[in-house]
């Protein structure tokens, strides 16, 4: 299976990699480790299988002239019946409009109808927490809502993940995003 994914500056990624590490070391969640290379990040889409070469090519044309994204977490959630704890992004415009752009020029691609990553299904999110105890997700909810730091900075890179059974997930592939 593969991701495409919204990576963060250096400072955001950072930030949120912190708390990774301090939920880890709470003894609430053990994410940041569950998965090796797992990088913060906002997932635009997901696909069963790709033709790399191509796919890869695709993302190079595409990206290319595609700019840089203000992004600000200030939101704190969870999926219903998912123990899954995430940040939610202020959705604006620019991010919506990412989104649906890569979703109509890769369409072609589009091999998983039931992806939750699709136009009017997607919720973007970040990640902090997930296979929680119902007591382990409301210990890491409290913990982040104590968090008083306004969490922002940008999107400034897109990515291609490869999720294997393996419990790996490399960035194969990153095209940085430009200055507007």
């Amino acid at each position: 299976m593969y991701a495409v994914i919204a990576l963060f500056d250096v400072v955001l990624e950072q930030r949120i990699k912190k708390i990774w590490e301090e939920l880890e070391s709470n003894g609430i969640s053990y994410y940041a480790r569950e998965v090796e290379d797992r990088v913060p990040h906002i997932t635009l889409a997901s696909y069963k299988e790709v033709s790399l070469t191509h796919f890869i090519h695709e993302m190079e044309t595409f990206y290319r002239n595609k700019g840089k994204i203000q992004v600000d977490f200030q939101t704190v959630g969870s999926f219903i019946n998912t123990p899954t704890l995430f940040y939610s992004p202020t959705v604006t415009k620019e991010l919506i409009e990412l989104h649906s752009s890569h979703h109509r020029h890769f369409d072609s691609f589009n091999n998983d109808e039931e992806s939750l990553y699709l136009p009017d299904k997607w919720v973007p999110h970040c990640t902090l927490a997930n296979r929680l105890s119902k007591e382990e997700l409301q210990e890491a909810y409290s913990y982040c809502l104590k968090i008083s730091e306004k969490l922002e900075g940008e999107i400034n890179r897109i990515g291609l993940i490869r999720i294997d059974s393996s419990k790996h997930a490399p960035v194969i592939y990153s095209k940085s995003l430009i200055e507007l």
